[in-house]
């Protein structure tokens, strides 16, 4: 009886302390309502005189038309911007017309509300602007090897899969910039007939890039790189916008319309 009277004890000690926990982390989680409605407007920086953001609602903006709007939280004394990433930011102050917080790098942003009414024209644009090519290429090159001539066509189409590139601002905030993604069509005619086709997009060639880094690549192009008696040797070409990461995947197709990815030499 002892020992059964203990093991509740002990079972109701782990309950308090279970629930405890989940209190805690209720009111660690509990967003600050005030602070969050005091934030509402447009922000610039006290010290240049630059437009940073503009909130409304749970919302973040920013006058760069390229920049992904981010909804945000409010807890206790940190801002939480939820975007592709999460990301924190310390509140240093908060009034009616003064927000400072720390960014990423230790410094701290003084922040003043705009009392300009043209500054709202900063964000009168309803879209993101998309900062790549946004073109049909389309490529013929004609092969001849042993006694037969080939048509490799090679069409690179935009499409309207976003890619966003986390970058940061003047104030050192995570800010999202959208692009677009394309679709490289492979098409192999040997006369008349049609040996190959297929629609090839970056996840073809996740062998090559870094996982945490294909999110944010383009599939920009596929170019004919030579032929042999194994079939004709292509390089995929997959970049980060706006950056020096570029990433090559190799790939053969042979005369038998089969796919062999990687170098094969």
């Amino acid at each position: 009886m002892a020992k059964y009277t203990i093991y509740l004890a002990l079972l109701g000690c782990l309950f308090l302390i279970g629930c405890g926990n989940g209190a805690q982390r209720q009111e660690e989680e509990t967003e600050d309502a005030n602070a969050k409605a005091m934030l509402e407007g447009i922000w610039i920086d006290a010290n240049e005189g630059d437009v940073s953001f503009c909130v409304r609602g749970d919302t973040i903006y920013y006058p760069d038309s390229t920049s992904r709007a981010v909804s945000f939280r409010i807890i206790r004394d940190t801002l939480v911007l939820e975007g592709s990433n999460i990301s924190k930011y310390r509140i240093i102050r908060q009034e009616e017309d003064i927000f400072e917080f720390e960014n990423g790098n230790g410094d701290v942003i003084r922040l003043v509300k705009s009392e300009n009414p043209s500054d709202s024209l900063l964000f009168v644009h309803e879209n993101v602007i998309v900062i790549n090519q946004n073109t049909l290429i389309k490529r013929d090159t004609v092969v001849n090897y042993t006694d037969k001539r080939y048509h490799c066509y090679v069409q690179v189409n935009p499409t309207t899969y976003q890619v966003y590139k986390s970058s940061y601002n003047d104030d050192g905030l995570e800010v999202e910039n959208v692009y677009y993604d394309n679709i490289v069509h492979i098409s192999i005619y040997s006369g008349a007939n049609s040996i190959f086709s297929k629609d090839f997009r970056k996840s073809d060639f996740s062998y090559a890039v870094p996982n945490q880094m294909l999110d944010q690549c383009i599939l920009s192009d596929i170019v004919l790189d030579k032929f042999d008696d194994k079939g004709f040797r292509y390089q995929a070409q997959l970049g980060i916008p706006d950056s020096q990461s570029y990433f090559i995947a190799d790939f053969t197709i042979s005369y038998e319309a089969k796919i062999k990815y990687g170098n094969t030499d």
